[in-house]
């Protein structure tokens, strides 16, 4: 069963860091910019405040009991549903590190936006965003767990850690 929980983490983790640092990234680093009365960054972090606002899991359980059960659809919806711890910690680290001497070098010497933002911040924000994923896979394998655990993860003759619990429950009590 740990070859379909470790998948179904690793595969949402990375929809999810991807998102993340999408927005977090263009949040942090175009921030200023104004899109007719309202900023890049506030459009972006009010949208991913409105989203944290929901609990992660009963949307989780509403989009996979409104969609049919598939380990794929369990990995894309976790995915799609946990990227704003991730989007926020990315916007932090790109409004700490754009304001650096190298980023302002960097500027000067007439590196593009995207390359300034891709190449040069981009790689500095890695190290804490590996610790990030790393949280997030036990995020997302616990949350899988739970789903097979109701029944609405991997199928019966996949096995998964959550299912796995839930044909042994009646066994519980005997020990």
């Amino acid at each position: 069963g740990s070859f379909v929980s470790l998948s179904i983490g690793f595969v949402a983790v990375g929809i999810s860091l991807g998102i993340g640092i999408l927005l977090g990234g263009l949040s942090g680093f175009y921030g200023h910019v104004k899109l007719w009365f309202i900023t890049v960054d506030t459009l972006i972090m009010r949208f991913t405040d409105a989203m944290m606002c929901f609990p992660t899991f009963f949307l989780i359980l509403t989009a996979v009991a409104l969609l049919p059960p598939s380990i794929y659809t369990i990995m894309i919806i976790i995915g799609l549903f946990s990227w704003m711890g991730t989007a926020r910690f990315v916007r932090a680290e790109f409004l700490s590190i754009r304001e650096q001497d190298y980023v302002t070098a960097a500027k000067v010497a007439g590196v593009r936006k995207f390359r300034l933002m891709t190449v040069t911040v981009l790689p500095n924000c890695l190290a804490p965003l590996i610790v990030q994923a790393a949280l997030g896979l036990s995020d997302a394998i616990l949350e899988a767990a739970g789903l097979g655990f109701l029944g609405l993860g991997a199928q019966p003759p996949m096995p998964e850690w959550g299912a796995m619990l839930a044909d042994t429950r009646d066994l519980i009590g005997r020990f």
